[in-house]
Parts: C-alpha cells; structure tokens; sequence
C-alpha cells in the first residue's frame, strides 16, 4: 500500500487531474495527422542542412489537424535529426518540432516535442508504430507513436511515423515521476549530433562523471548534473557479487518489465539497440520506486532490418553483443533466465504470432496505403510497400539496401524460430505469476476493462482496484486462466491501482479512467 498512498500523495500535491492524457488527441487513436511547416526564410533548407551538425533549430509556423480539428502556431522550433535516417541520400529528412522552443509555454495538447521519422529502411512504413505498440501491450515502456502527412511551405513533402518524445510529459502519464534523472543512450555512429562512436555498454568506467558523458545524456535535473546514481547503478550492475546482484535485482530493476523488454528486443530481432548496437534507449531512476525502468526508442529496424552481423531470422535466444554486463549477468542466473525464457513464451503464445499481429498490421495497411501512395518523396515503391507486408522485398546496395523482411513473413519465421530453441511446455505449469503474464486493457479506459490472463497457467485468486486513496472500489475472485471483463463505469474519472492477488502472487498496474 505505501506505493498507492505515494501516489496518493503526489496527485494532491501537485493537484494533477489523470482524465485526460497529454497527447491524446494525437495518439489516442490510429490516424494520419496533417502536419503543415512554413518556413519564411530564404534558403530555408539550406539553413536546415547547416543546422544538422549544431542541432539548431530555426523558426517555422506550423498547422497540425488531427481528429479533434485545426490548430496554428507561430514560430515553433524544427530541426534536422537522426544518423543513418538523416544521411539517406534524398530529401525526405526525418524532423525534431519543438513547440515551445521559442514561445515560452506552447504545446499542443500538452506535448512540447514531435519527432516525425522518415521510413529509413522501412517500405512498409508501420515497423515502429508496431513494435512500440506491441511493447506497450505486454507492459513495456515505449513511446506512443502515429502517422502524418508532412507539408511544407504548401508541398506534400512526404508520409512520416509520428513519434512521442521521451520527456517529462511522458514521464508524467507512463511512469506517474518526473523527479528522477532520465539518461539516453548516445548516438555512437561516430558522426552527427552527439555522436561520438561510443557505446552506451553500461560498463562501469569509473566514479567521476565525466568517463560517462560520451556514452549517455542526462536529459532532466540538467542544472544539478548530478550522476551519483546513475554510477553508482553501473558499478553494481558490473562489480557486484553474483549474490548481492541477484538479491538487489528486484529492488534496483522493475525486473518484469526490464525482462520482457529484452526478450521483446529478442523476438523481433531489434538489434540496433542495448542488445547490439548499444543505443536506442532512455534509462529512468524512477523517485517513487527508487528503480530503475527501461524505455524503447527508435525501432525503424525492428523486425530483423538490423542485422549486426547475424542471421535475424535464427537469432539464438541468448543473443547479445560483447561487453553488455547487464544482459551477461542476468542471462548468468538460473533463475533470472529462467524468467526471460518465460517471458519469450508468454509472449509468442500471446502476442507474438500471427493470429495476434496480422489483424493489427492489415488494419494499419488500410489506415495509410493511400497516403503512403500520395508520398513522391518516400524511398521505396508502391509495389514494395505492398509486398512488404506480408513478403520480403529485395532492393539495391546502399543505404536501405538489400533483403528486408516482410512483417507477416517475419513475424511466422522468427515465432517458428524461437519455439524450436525454447521448451515453452516447461512454464506451463508455473504458478508464479509476474507483470509479463498478465495484461489489462484497453489502458486508459471509459467503461470496461479486460484482464487477460494465459490459458495455461493454473491461476486462482482475486482481482481487486483501488483508488489512490486506498479506498477498495472493486473485488471479486477470478477463474484459472480466464479472461475477465470488469465494469469500471461507475468509476470517477482518475488514476487507479489494479492488483491481481494469486497464491504466490500480489502484482499491481495502473489504470486510467477518463
């Protein structure tokens, strides 16, 4: 109870009202924003291209329309982005928006920053709003991410996946803290904005700062600057006995979803991350739980595009890339690989095939093939984008090149792939439950909600929500392996506690009620 009472806590202090999510109106639902940039600068582009290197940003008015209509602004900040996104040789360039970089206090439904991702290596133009969503689903902090048809100065300048910014914002409704420090993984491509060519490892360094500012950006508290616990997390992580490593996991990691997040990163062989590439990540120091919790970012090359040298279809389950202490030490423990095994199976049972993801990803087909269509900047054909999504497709060399997976194809290989190297009969029978075994959707809800527990698990026990007050507001017992549908319509508007409560099991999500 003390996390509720926290909680509790905080939301009266801060007088914050959870009805309403920042970044709703874009996100909440499956559609294509229109995003209209005017750029009143002679030779604006050029500026665009010279800011590249400084990560300047130069003023542009801006028009978005979304589902709940048309909003303007003035003099909103847009920059360049990306490494390899950016250096495709075309002028579909991916782009940063900053709202209130000049206009102190401007949003648009609360959100300060956009990032509209160009496709790179990607024809079917859906990978990261998949793969986020997919995270999302099983319980794994990822970014909210959408679809939009960019103009500028009045031209069709392309088809964009709209990404949320990993800020305060999203700190606010994923994670319900924005005291803590929030550390990015840098961008080690050699070249670019901070790139530097070296890994975010998590390798201990050293105790001063300064052995870690290549590698990481501390991206809030910038003005304290302090990283004492961020050092602190890397020298346990890399020098701790094998004993107080696995007695201190749970309380230094949301352990659940640090292992599923991994075993995600797995199963869609998304390797330009911690896993291979060693970026691509945000590192959280949550202040209310004193953990430590892991968000996705950038997975335009999720479903194997990303090779880092191995076969991605066959990927071995315990893949990971030399010097990556963090995945070394928990694949070293009997019992935390044990989880991340069970973790893979939950997951393909129920997420990872293609019963579950090709509805998704057709119902995404329709959402944008017309648009994607209309996209004369786009870097690949009609036909690709189509064959894409069920079938591989094969371009020239260079930037973008080569064999690229189609999903559905993708998804059916890797699944197939995974259950040959795992035996997913030996969790059958497990009676231990953890974050990753169960799901609660949708989340935020009006009306009702499901819980949705595996079929296979022999599970008994009792579902209970409760106000951040503490006060009890629902109870019942719940069936072994059942589904569950809850009738939430009498619930005020506000954040909740769902806790299912098994034998061996007391487990807790949050639930928003609008």
């Amino acid at each position: 109870m003390q996390r509720i009472f926290l909680l509790a806590l905080s939301v009266l202090l801060n007088g914050v009202l959870f009805a309403q999510i920042d970044g709703d109106n874009l996100f909440q639902n499956d559609q294509v924003v229109t995003i209209e940039l005017t750029f009143h600068q002679t030779g604006y582009w050029d500026s665009l291209e010279t800011n590249y290197t400084t990560s300047d940003y130069m003023k542009a008015d801006l028009t978005i329309t979304d589902s709940t209509g048309t909003t303007s602004f003035a003099d909103v900040g847009v920059r360049f982005k990306g490494n390899s996104t950016y250096n495709h040789p075309n002028d579909k360039k991916p782009f940063k928006i900053d709202f209130n970089k000049y206009v102190a206090g401007q949003d648009y439904d609360g959100i300060k920053k956009l990032n509209l991702s160009n496709g790179f290596k990607d024809p079917s133009m859906m990978r990261e709003k998949v793969f986020f969503d997919f995270c999302r689903e099983a319980g794994v902090l990822a970014p909210r991410a959408n679809f939009a048809n960019l103009y500028i100065n009045g031209t069709l300048w392309g088809f964009y996946t709209m990404v949320e910014q990993i800020d305060d914002q999203f700190l606010d409704w994923a994670i319900l803290d924005d005291d803590g420090n929030l550390f990015k993984a840098g961008d080690n491509f050699g070249g670019g904005p901070g790139g530097g060519g070296t890994p975010a490892d998590l390798v201990y360094y050293g105790p001063a700062s300064t052995d870690y500012t290549d590698r990481y950006e501390l991206k809030t508290n910038e003005v304290a600057n302090d990283w004492t616990d961020f050092i602190e997390l890397m020298d346990y992580i890399n020098n701790s006995t094998d004993t107080d490593f696995a007695n201190e996991f749970s309380t230094r990691f949301e352990k659940e979803e640090l292992i599923a997040g991994f075993a995600i990163d797995n199963l869609f062989s998304n390797l330009d991350s911690y896993t291979g590439s060693a970026r691509n990540y945000y590192f959280y120091h949550n202040m209310f739980s004193d953990k430590w919790e892991w968000v996705k970012w950038d997975a335009n090359e999720a479903f194997g595009s990303y090779t880092n040298g191995q076969n991605t279809l066959t990927l071995a389950v315990d893949y990971y890339n030399s010097d990556r202490p963090l995945l070394e030490r928990i694949f070293a423990n009997t019992q935390f690989y044990a989880d991340y095994e069970n973790a893979m199976c939950y997951l393909i049972e129920n997420y990872f095939n293609n019963a579950h993801l090709d509805p998704i990803i057709d119902a995404l087909y329709n959402l944008i093939k017309n648009d994607v269509y209309a996209d004369n900047n786009k870097m690949y054909s009609n036909a690709q984008f189509d064959q894409s999504i069920s079938t591989d497709i094969t371009s020239g060399g260079g930037p973008g090149g080569g064999t690229i997976y189609g999903l559905k194809s993708f998804i059916s290989s890797r699944s197939t792939s995974v259950s040959s190297q795992i035996n997913c009969s030996a969790y059958a029978d497990l009676d231990e439950l953890t974050n990753s075994d169960w799901n609660l959707f949708p989340n935020p809800a009006t009306s009702s909600i499901t819980i949705d527990l595996p079929s296979n698990l022999e599970v008994n026990g009792s579902v209970s929500i409760f106000a951040l007050s503490g006060r009890l507001v629902y109870n019942s017992e719940i069936d072994s392996g059942n589904t569950q549908k809850i009738d939430i319509s009498n619930l005020n508007s506000g954040m909740y506690i769902v806790r299912l409560q098994t034998e061996n099991s007391t487990l807790e999500k949050k639930l928003i009620v609008k």
